[in-house]
């Protein structure tokens, strides 16, 4: 079975991810937010190194809940950096904690996050080339976000988040889930 050019065929959690997550359309504000924080800890890293450690950082960020996210202080913070089962960068889970608060915002404002971020193509997956990596779309909602207050959140990671969440979809034209899109 042909997949992706960046999937790890050896790597069990890769192609399961591959197979059953990315790419595909996301509209629970839950998943939405995991997916947005692995993909601030991914920058500059590989996507397998956030993936083989998507576990530890489910336990060790209260799954994921950006209330109970908002709410860490210091202490939890130095408890994460010294998690070895995590990626420790002190900006990165700072930027977490900041972005848990204007997630919890943008849900208000919008009633969901959701609403928020499909509204930018409503509500249409775009079909694009696996071998961009930014666009006008990713441009302006990275924008939106700084405006609003996130952090670690440029044009390139929003674009990979948009493929992960099914905004963008861009398997190659090799892959047995590009047969999916036509």
């Amino acid at each position: 079975m042909n997949r992706c050019f960046w999937v790890n065929e050896k790597n069990p959690l890769y192609i399961k991810y591959h197979d059953e997550e990315w790419g595909e359309v996301h509209h629970d504000d839950a998943q939405l937010f995991e997916l947005l924080i692995l993909e601030i800890f991914q920058a500059g890293l590989s996507w397998e190194t956030v993936l083989n450690k998507r576990e530890n950082f489910q336990k060790s960020f209260s799954n994921f809940n950006p209330t109970k996210i908002a709410k860490y202080d210091d202490l939890k913070i130095n408890e994460l950096m010294n998690n070895e089962g995590i990626i420790r960068n002190k900006r990165k889970i700072a930027a977490t904690i900041n972005n848990a608060k204007v997630f919890l915002k943008i849900k208000k404002e919008y009633k969901s996050f959701n609403n928020y971020i499909w509204h930018f193509t409503n509500n249409k997956v775009l079909y694009i080339d696996s071998s961009v990596t930014k666009n006008e779309l990713s441009d302006k909602i990275s924008k939106d976000l700084k405006k609003r207050g996130m952090k670690f959140i440029g044009t390139t990671i929003i674009y990979s988040y948009l493929q992960a969440i099914g905004i963008i979809n861009s398997h190659d034209k090799t892959c047995f889930k590009y047969k999916n899109l036509l």
